[in-house]
């Protein structure tokens, strides 16, 4: 049986990682529609540019001395990686990383500075080479998504939504492997059961969408979801423990275009002065495209994007270039 995560579990993890893990702000968007009030959850502003900090902190520091012994293991295309590494030069430990060969040039370049051993493979092999090279090698595994620990770890996103605006009606939140979206409607739900909690995923890696219609996990070939640009949100397929969680708690999950993702990107920081990811943008491009009404958060959950996309993105006229060309 798929081990559940309760709230008791997300606000142990909260006293857990308090030490490392920053206590992000809601930060108003002033230009938000007066009828639709919108607060972003900026998970850019964690010391490795995304919530995914959380939940490896939370699994790697209730294994700590088997870590120091082992070495770990992760899988990622970038901002899992990143936090993984981050934690492992901290903690002295030894890490290695397994990556797409896909990934944008800057999240394998900063992995790599961060001190751990980067293995570059096929996008198809992103998600079992870690598990391999675990078996080989005697690493504990870190999995970015698909383990109750590291869901409890990113439920203190929205542990901390409810605690600073207890009377939120929406909270949009991405959807990738499903770790993100389960934590958060697992703590908003069991806080205040009426707040809607939406995904959001890309409209070219929709498997967690048509999951949810179906009823049952849905995997994409690598090949429909690396057509997008949000390259944090490409995984094809929900993570067991995350499904569980999801067609439990979650509301519904919503889809955006490329081109609606760009703009969200754009007037992010132009009009929010934040930095987002294509794939941590996807939130405000819902919120920017839906009716939903009442008070709205929508979480930003990472700010690594490609510099060159960026320049792209915020010159109106290339937008189009950003769109076809990263």
């Amino acid at each position: 049986m798929t081990e559940q995560v309760t709230l008791a579990d997300i606000r142990a993890a909260a006293d857990r990682i308090s030490d490392t893990v920053v206590r992000t702000p809601l930060v108003p968007f002033a230009p938000a529609d007066p009828g639709r009030p919108l607060w972003i959850k900026p998970e850019s502003l964690q010391p490795t540019a995304a919530f995914k900090l959380r939940g490896a902190y939370n699994k790697i520091k209730q294994l700590l001395p088997e870590a120091r012994e082992r070495g770990v293991v992760a899988h990622s295309s970038g901002n899992h990686a990143r936090s993984v590494a981050w934690l492992a030069q901290r903690l002295g430990l030894r890490a290695v990383i397994v990556m797409p060969d896909t990934a944008p040039p800057n999240k394998i370049d900063i992995v790599r500075s961060l001190g751990a051993e980067v293995v570059l493979v096929p996008p198809a092999l992103r998600d079992t080479h870690g598990f391999v090279l675990a078996e080989q090698h005697g690493y504990l595994p870190v999995p970015p998504f698909d383990d109750a620990a590291v869901v409890a770890g990113q439920g203190t996103v929205g542990l901390e939504i409810m605690e600073d605006l207890p009377d939120a009606d929406v909270v949009l939140v991405p959807v990738s492997g499903g770790g993100l979206a389960a934590g958060v409607a697992t703590a908003v739900k069991a806080l205040r059961p009426r707040t809607l909690v939406i995904g959001v995923e890309p409209e070219l890696a929709s498997d967690a969408a048509q999951s949810l219609r179906e009823g049952r996990r849905v995997a994409w070939e690598p090949e429909q979801t690396y057509r997008t640009v949000a390259d944090g949100l490409r995984t094809n397929v929900l993570g067991v423990v995350p499904w569980e969680q999801i067609r439990r708690h979650l509301d519904g999950i919503v889809t955006v275009s490329e081109e609606q993702t760009l703009d969200a990107v754009r007037r992010l920081a132009l009009d929010a002065r934040l930095v987002a990811e294509p794939s941590g943008a996807v939130t405000f491009a819902a919120y920017l495209a839906g009716e939903t009404a009442g008070r709205h958060v929508a979480i930003l959950s990472g700010g690594s994007v490609n510099p060159q996309l960026l320049a792209d993105v915020l010159t109106e006229p290339t937008r189009q270039e950003a769109l076809h060309g990263h």
